[in-house]
């Protein structure tokens, strides 16, 4: 595939986090940032749950209330720690540009043709684009009015629920070669929670071989990292758009290094049509 951008990055909100007291991982911020160069392209998840924990530590206490109005508070608390976060950690010699989506801008072609050109300018201007879901400007009665109306036009709809389906679409935008779906997981596994059972390669002949292959590792998923995330279905789901398209998709841990993941050093699941 011809394309600027070698490799599109996606990070989840939980690999973000420590699991053992429910913070930022400053280290996986670094491990990140540090690898990132012009050329690469990352799709993190992480403004909501970064929000709700600070607002935690200056307030000592959850908010309450309508669970709609929470989610916005917290993304847009969250959405400038985010940015500082890799701001610290990518090399000064980079520029970095927040690029904040909405379903909008995929289901218009003249907004579309505006994120593309912007995207494609970036290597060359030795900038990093990071882009997140605008959370805090979108609210789910209107988006799911909006979705309505354009899929009432026979108009085949990108909803942008889920960061995994943003970065599936911005990897398909840029045909990217690859695309990295870190998570807090070794990958998909054939039995839910058990890594032994870890499915290394998700492969066919053609891309209708391998849709057939996927939906067959769909079937071994079941549940998600948090409430509201589509969890290991939704990655596959995602993955099969770019996959078929000719971009090699990984889904792997994130505390694992890019180039590990992608030469086979680190476990992951590998998704591509066989050449």
């Amino acid at each position: 595939m011809n394309s600027v951008y070698d490799i599109v990055v996606k990070i989840g909100s939980m690999a973000l986090i420590r699991h053992e007291d429910g913070d930022i991982d400053y280290n996986i911020f670094s491990r990140l940032s540090n690898a990132l160069r012009p050329g690469m392209l990352l799709v993190s998840s992480g403004a909501t749950e970064i929000g709700r924990i600070d607002y935690i530590k200056r307030n000592g206490r959850e908010l309450t209330g309508d669970m709609e109005d929470i989610k916005t508070d917290y993304a847009a608390q969250g959405q400038s720690i985010l940015m500082e976060n890799y701001r610290r950690f990518i090399s000064p010699a980079y520029s970095v540009r927040q690029v904040l989506v909405e379903h909008s801008h995929f289901n218009d072609a003249e907004k579309r043709e505006h994120i593309l050109r912007l995207l494609m300018r970036a290597p060359a201007q030795n900038a990093i684009p990071i882009i997140n879901y605008n959370d805090p400007v979108s609210s789910e009665e209107n988006r799911k009015m909006e979705l309505k109306k354009i899929g009432s036009n026979g108009q085949d709809v990108v909803e942008c629920v889920d960061n995994d389906e943003t970065a599936a679409v911005i990897a398909m935008l840029v045909k990217a070669e690859k695309l990295v779906i870190l998570t807090s997981v070794d990958g998909i596994y054939q039995v839910p929670g058990d890594p032994s059972t870890l499915i290394r390669e998700i492969t066919g002949r053609d891309p209708e071989e391998l849709e057939a292959n996927v939906a067959k590792a769909i079937a071994c998923c079941d549940g998600a990292s948090r409430a509201g995330a589509g969890g290991a279905s939704a990655k596959l789901k995602y993955s099969l758009g770019p996959a078929k398209a000719g971009t090699h998709v990984y889904i792997a841990r994130a505390i694992y290094s890019i180039s590990d993941i992608i030469s086979g050093k680190a476990p992951s699941t590998h998704i591509y049509v066989k050449s």
